[in-house]
């Protein structure tokens, strides 16, 4: 028997896949969504424009249009975006280009969205980890060290940081892209609930790129992202980038998002309005540890036992996130920010829980 299984790096076979929960729930509040359906309203619009797109051909190669549409509205020039069939396949191109011979790896703090540590790993890049402080803040000190004795091609940061919830220190974290040799990525996935953003200082910084997608505002199902840094970086990227990588549909919605984008907007006012009331309430019991949040989700732990907490919350309908590794997030819960009525159930289900 041919053992063809020896073909794969050791990084990828060390692996386990990366989980996501199947099932089926009345309040699913762990994936970080936007709950709100899509406007009544534009439904109609939307189809027509939808029902325009010829699926007998290839979608257009390297979203051209969609590239002048967004260039506007993130203030930049056509030259300085690059999309993606969303964030993920972003930082797979990010990772897929950087010659690893001339790298010291790909940084992250730690803990931080899973799709770096994959990523890297999958792609053949050393990876070099710098545990954030028990406040799940950067470790100023730690973090530099290691970026100057250590020179990584890459340094990952998710602003604001999934899944903690929290913005990093902006000072912090210029002096990683002023003292770095190589690339600084700042994904700002949440960034429309924090409402900061790098996106000023891609001028300043030819090393700074910036990741934005779609999918936290109400186009999850779509897969659309952005990626925004100097034209000569996004010259050698797009030959990473596959000829039609993101598909017509998703092409056409994404316009249809700019053209109406003030819909949109109120629908994340909404889920900061509810993020507020949320935290506040789950900072009123007083079995649980709220961590402060600036995205569309709270991280909190509880003094109970987390599994019985967390199993019996799925006997009620409600699914939130449940974080088993690494040793700093285990046994934490992080809640994605759902409509009033959502959160309502999901806040009774809990007390329920903490009271057995």
């Amino acid at each position: 028997m041919k053992d063809v299984i020896r073909l794969f790096r050791d990084g990828v076979r060390r692996q386990t896949a990366y989980p996501v929960e199947t099932g089926s729930y009345d309040v699913k509040l762990d994936a970080n969504e936007n709950p709100y359906a899509f406007p009544e309203s534009l439904k109609e619009e939307f189809g027509q424009c939808l029902s325009s797109v010829p699926l007998n051909r290839y979608p257009e190669a390297g979203s051209g249009t969609l590239k002048k549409l967004f260039a506007a509205d993130f203030g930049v020039t056509e030259d300085r975006i690059l999309i993606g069939n969303g964030s993920d396949e972003l930082i797979f191109i990010l990772l897929a280009a950087v010659d690893q011979t001339h790298s010291g790896g790909v940084l992250i703090p730690s803990p931080t969205f899973a799709m770096y540590h994959i990523g890297a790993l999958n792609t053949g890049h050393r990876l070099i980890d710098v545990p954030l402080d028990n406040a799940f803040k950067l470790d100023e000190g730690r973090l530099l060290e290691t970026v100057r004795r250590e020179r990584p091609g890459i340094v990952f940061f998710s602003y604001p940081n999934n899944p903690t919830g929290n913005c990093f220190d902006e000072k912090i974290m210029r002096a990683v892209i002023e003292e770095s040799d190589g690339l600084v990525v700042v994904d700002e996935a949440y960034g429309v609930f924090s409402g900061r953003t790098f996106l000023p200082d891609v001028d300043r910084y030819e090393n700074l790129v910036i990741l934005r997608t779609l999918s936290k505002i109400g186009f999850a199902a779509l897969r659309v992202g952005f990626l925004i840094g100097q034209p000569a970086v996004l010259h050698e990227l797009n030959k990473v980038r596959l000829p039609y990588n993101l598909n017509a549909l998703s092409q056409v919605a994404a316009a249809f998002y700019v053209t109406h984008k003030e819909t949109f907007d109120r629908q994340i006012e909404m889920i900061v309005r509810e993020r507020e009331w949320l935290s506040r309430e789950l900072s009123s019991i007083s079995a649980l540890s709220v961590y402060p949040t600036d995205a569309n989700f709270v991280l909190f732990g509880c003094d109970r036992n987390e599994n019985d907490v967390y199993n019996y919350l799925l006997t009620r309908g409600v699914l939130v996130k449940h974080f088993s590794s690494p040793a700093s997030l285990a046994g934490k819960f992080r809640v994605t920010v759902g409509t009033k009525e959502e959160n309502i159930r999901f806040l009774k289900a809990l007390r329920e829980a903490l009271q057995q």
